[in-house]
């Protein structure tokens, strides 16, 4: 029987987890010689490939020396902790890689205290050792201390260190000398990471992530921990509340290097695989004995600190570009999507056609929208809001733990922004030229924040951020933006229109764009907003007039990134979301709803 290793990598952001994953399917020869291979062969989500971040963990495996090792990628975000949290479950060890020069950053240690306390055992991998000025040494020295500060055990203390570079394709004990491929890597896996253990018993087994097929519908996926599991037999689900359901485990697959291979051998434990037709399952449900069922304790997922609306679309320009556009169609997405982003919730509102959706962080919720985006929705979303919690009586919010690299020229106006939002300093170290600063901040504060400091710090700084508890409310933040400018007819952006009121502000809008009534078209110079007419054309006259028919020079219009967009709306906006547009509209389009508001508001 082959010996079995399930590992899974886990990482920052950016320090190079897929790329090593390349290189292991490269080592052990899983592509025929003339079989051309792109890179990046996990992020296969047009999305993950478009950001250069991992946002769904994937499953391969290889076989190296006659064992078999499970390779599970997973994402770095934080904001995707949920998906990190139930991978983490399958696996007996992990390999902890960090980039030689950044070292260990605050998302490595979110995802590093779940594999600690699991109680797995870590392999170190110092990447990118060929990156100019960077410090292996005090890496490995920072991760010491970095476990050491989360309280691992003395055998997780204990791990072996592997440098080298995934890119130029070689791993070995010693930075200084390359070798010429990463076998020694593949080795350290087998002799470290502890195999995967047979128990005897009734069947058991934690369905931990989803996949799915158009052909099959849902698949679930996870570890055999004891028994066997035997294709074509009757099993028992055993849902989160304890109920127990009759089902079949129709077929079996196993992963065999990138894709999965029907098995009609019995599964056994300590494996990982995929199991088609089972019905009305979840994350977190058991697959048990069909006689004696005994169910597994269910995963505990990280609480949501974020929530936003997501309304079905209703500006003057809907069903023009999108698919689908109606509430239901909406509804049924959310709700669909909560079946495999565990970290997600929905919850219908008191009218028919929004719907509040709660997630992990922006990012998290930007990529559900992106997603839908693509698939051809169109919707409109709200300001997210942090969520609050009553303890003893008094009102608690989210803060975060923020971590920002800067030259050390910035780092007085990275206080200073900081501060202005509450955020307190937890740490400051500085290290040649380069600051390291630490502080503990509002979640709320960090709406908004990252396009500010990009332009402080000349785009130099490396934001990085971590849930880190709730604390009393600190008040209002005193953040605030310019009004907006608002478009006073529905119509065709005009170039002598915008050119002429320039002096109001910043438009978003570029002439010949399509602006109905009530969209936000630009920011305003001052603090209220104001309502232009800039679908109005020049008034034509046979009558020559000096200096009248200049050559009209209009700034580019500024265009928001989705997340940007999320955190630049005030609370009585919406973003309208359509598979080609972008726009920001007033929730009241009408002009005189808004003043109507705007008084009633200042009679309470």
């Amino acid at each position: 029987m082959t010996e079995i290793r399930n590992i899974a990598i886990i990482a920052h952001v950016d320090h190079g987890k897929t790329t090593l994953v390349d290189r292991i399917l490269h080592q052990v020869n899983l592509f025929r010689e003339n079989q051309e291979v792109q890179d990046l062969i996990l992020d296969n989500n047009e999305l993950e490939r478009e950001r250069g971040i991992t946002i769904l963990s994937k499953n391969v495996s290889v076989r190296y020396k006659d064992t078999k090792i499970n390779i599970i990628d997973t994402p770095g975000h934080s904001d995707f902790g949920g998906e990190v949290e139930r991978v983490l479950n399958m696996a007996d060890g992990v390999l902890l890689i960090v980039d030689a020069f950044e070292g260990p950053m605050p998302q490595t240690r979110f995802v590093l205290q779940k594999a600690i306390d699991l109680g797995l055992k870590p392999i170190v991998v110092i990447n990118k050792v060929d990156k100019p000025n960077c410090t292996p040494e005090i890496a490995q020295e920072k991760v010491f201390d970095l476990m050491f500060s989360l309280e691992a055990t003395e055998d997780q203390l204990d791990f072996p260190t592997v440098f080298g570079s995934s890119k130029a394709g070689w791993m070995g004990p010693d930075w200084k000398e390359p070798t010429s491929d990463i076998s020694y890597l593949l080795d350290e896996i087998i002799e470290h990471i502890p195999a995967a253990r047979h128990k005897e018993g009734t069947l058991q087994m934690r369905i931990t992530s989803l996949d799915y097929s158009s052909y099959t519908g849902r698949i679930a996926v996870g570890k055999v921990t004891r028994g066997q599991l035997v294709p074509g037999s009757q099993v028992s689900l055993v849902k989160r509340d304890g109920k127990v359901v009759k089902t079949v485990a129709k077929e079996i697959y196993l992963f065999e290097g990138l894709g999965k291979e029907k098995t009609k051998e019995p599964v056994p434990s300590g494996e990982i695989c995929a199991v088609l037709g089972l019905e009305g399952f979840d994350i977190g449900d058991t697959i048990a004995d069909g006689e004696e069922p005994e169910g597994l304790t269910p995963i505990k997922v990280d609480e949501p600190t974020m929530s936003m609306y997501f309304v079905a679309n209703n500006s003057p320009f809907f069903g023009r570009d999108g698919k689908f556009v109606t509430s239901r169609q909406l509804r049924d997405r959310l709700y669909k999507e909560t079946e495999k982003n565990l970290a997600l919730r929905v919850e219908d509102t008191a009218s028919a056609d929004s719907f509040l959706v709660y997630g992990r962080g922006i990012l998290h919720l930007s990529i559900l929208v992106e997603t839908m985006r693509r698939e051809g929705f169109e919707l409109q979303v709200g300001q997210p809001k942090v969520l609050t919690k009553e303890i003893d009586g008094k009102k608690h919010e989210p803060i975060e733990a923020l971590t920002v690299h800067v030259p050390d020229v910035f780092s007085g106006k990275v206080i200073e922004l900081v501060t202005q939002r509450k955020g307190d300093i937890a740490n400051i170290e500085i290290k040649e030229d380069r600051a390291h600063l630490d502080f503990l901040i509002p979640a709320r504060g960090l709406i908004g924040l990252r396009n500010q400091m990009l332009t402080a710090t000349e785009g130099e700084a490396i934001m990085a951020h971590r849930f880190y508890g709730y604390e009393p409310w600190k008040g209002d933040l005193g953040v605030r933006r310019n009004g907006a400018l608002i478009s006073l007819e529905t119509g065709t952006a005009i170039a002598y229109s915008i050119d002429k009121m320039q002096d109001r502000g910043k438009f978003f809008v570029e002439p010949g764009e399509d602006v109905y009534a009530g969209q936000v078209i630009g920011e305003n110079t001052r603090q209220d907003d104001l309502t232009l007419n800039i679908v109005k054309t020049k008034k034509l006259t046979n009558m020559r007039a000096a200096g009248s028919d200049d050559k009209t020079a209009i700034a580019p219009a500024i265009k928001f990134s989705l997340e940007e967009a999320m955190e630049y709306i005030r609370n009585d906006e919406y973003i309208e979301i359509t598979p080609k547009y972008m726009r920001l509209r007033k929730i009241l389009l009408n002009e005189h709803d808004r003043k109507r508001q705007a008084k009633s508001v200042t009679q309470e």
